[in-house]
C-alpha cells in the first residue's frame, strides 16, 4: 500500500504509543502489535464459537440451566451468578458439587442474551447533509489536508462517502472527511 505524502499521528491501539502512521488503514505502530491484535480478535472469535456451541445445545424446555450455560445465554461471569445465588436474587438448586443450577427464567428477567458473535450487526443508514455548506470541495480538501486530487477521490471511493456534484465543484461531507482524516497534519 502506497505511503500517504501527509502525516495522521495515532494512538496505537495494542500499546497505547502514539506514532506516526503510514497509511490512512495504519492502526497499529508496529507489525509485532499487528500480530497481538490479530491473535486477540481470533482467540475471540474461537471463543464466541465455543459459547455459541454450549448454547445450541442447551434445550429449549430446560428450566434450571448450569452455571457454565449461564454464562454461555447471558454473557454474566460465573462469580456474579454466584453472588446473585448468595443474595437470593436467582434460585437455585445444589444438587452436589459442580452441580448448582439455576433459574433460565429469572436469568431472563435480570439479563438480556448474549448477542450471537455470528450475527453481523445490520448497517445503519447514515443520513448526510450535502448541502454546499456542509461540505467541502474537492479541492478544499486537497488544500487542507495536503493531498493530491486524485487520493481524494480514491478514498472516497474506498470508503463509499457520498458526493454531490453541483455545476463544477463536487461537494463531500465535511463530517464524514475529518473522520477519515483524523489527526492527519
Amino acid at each position: 500500500m502506497p505511503v500517504a505524502k501527509f502525516q495522521i499521528k495515532r494512538k496505537c491501539q495494542v500499546c497505547g504509543e502514539e506514532f506516526m502512521a503510514k497509511t490512512i488503514e495504519s492502526w497499529y505502530c508496529s507489525s509485532r502489535c499487528s500480530g497481538i491484535a490479530w491473535k486477540r480478535r481470533k482467540d475471540e472469535e474461537k471463543r464466541q464459537e465455543r459459547l455459541d456451541a454450549v448454547v445450541r445445545d442447551i434445550p429449549k424446555s430446560k428450566e434450571l440451566i448450569t452455571v457454565p450455560e449461564a454464562y454461555a445465554l447471558f454473557g454474566i461471569s460465573k462469580e456474579t451468578l454466584y453472588r446473585l445465588i448468595r443474595k437470593g436474587a436467582v434460585t437455585s438448586v445444589n444438587a452436589g458439587q459442580r452441580q448448582t443450577r439455576v433459574s433460565k427464567e429469572e436469568l431472563m428477567k435480570l439479563y438480556p442474551l448474549r448477542p450471537k458473535a455470528t450475527e453481523k450487526p445490520k448497517a445503519v443508514k447514515k443520513l448526510y447533509s450535502l448541502e454546499p455548506n456542509d461540505c467541502y470541495t474537492i479541492g478544499e480538501i486537497s488544500k487542507k489536508y495536503k493531498v493530491n486530487d486524485s487520493t481524494v477521490y480514491g478514498h472516497i471511493r474506498k470508503y463509499s462517502i457520498p458526493t454531490r456534484q453541483i455545476g463544477n465543484y463536487v461537494y463531500v461531507p465535511k463530517k464524514e472527511i475529518d473522520n477519515l482524516y483524523k489527526g492527519a497534519k
